[in-house]
């Protein structure tokens, strides 16, 4: 993980539950060693994540560490009437995948958009984010190329630093083994 600066962002922790009924200790249970997280904060981002959709799972398919994960973000003030939020959600999403991938926070959304560096709440936002919360890159608003090949390039960073990070670590306790 030597890509990453010593005051990279993390992504804060929160437990949370999918559309599938799953429940998350996040960013800890995120199923990757690299996640691509689209954070939206209001309904009318949705078209803005659904963007970058294609994308991802095009992504996810080629690069075997990736996971990717809708995060719908919503005040914390509104988790009472979470139940009805999610049955909402998941009467407009049929694919099952996609329902597994969605997981709605309820948040302190100023203290979550500050953990992250994030500039608002007007844009979604794409974050590469591991398993210890470290933001490896993050790009804002609505899918481009440009954008795309960013993540890309920096996932790729980040992955050959995770192997060699493994690969010495596993170095190091098979000499510690002996």
């Amino acid at each position: 993980m030597d890509q990453l600066p010593p005051n990279a962002p993390r992504f804060p922790r929160v437990t949370a539950t999918n559309l599938a009924g799953r429940t998350y200790a996040l960013p800890g249970d995120l199923e990757g060693a690299w996640n691509l997280l689209l954070v939206a904060f209001a309904r009318e981002q949705q078209t803005d994540v659904d963007g970058w959709l294609p994308f991802a799972r095009a992504l996810c398919a080629r690069e075997p560490l990736l996971r990717h994960y809708e995060l719908p973000t919503i005040a914390r003030a509104y988790a009472i009437m979470g139940p009805i939020i999610a049955g909402g959600m998941r009467s407009g999403i049929p694919d099952a995948a996609a329902r597994a991938a969605t997981i709605t926070l309820y948040v302190d959304r100023e203290r979550f958009r500050e953990a992250l560096a994030l500039s608002g709440f007007d844009a979604i936002h794409a974050l590469l984010v591991d398993r210890d919360g470290r933001v490896g890159w993050h790009e804002e608003g609505e899918y481009t190329d440009e954008k795309g090949g960013r993540i890309e390039d920096a996932l790729c960073r980040l992955c050959a630093s995770t192997a060699s990070t493994a690969s010495t670590a596993s170095t190091a306790g098979d000499a510690d083994d002996a």
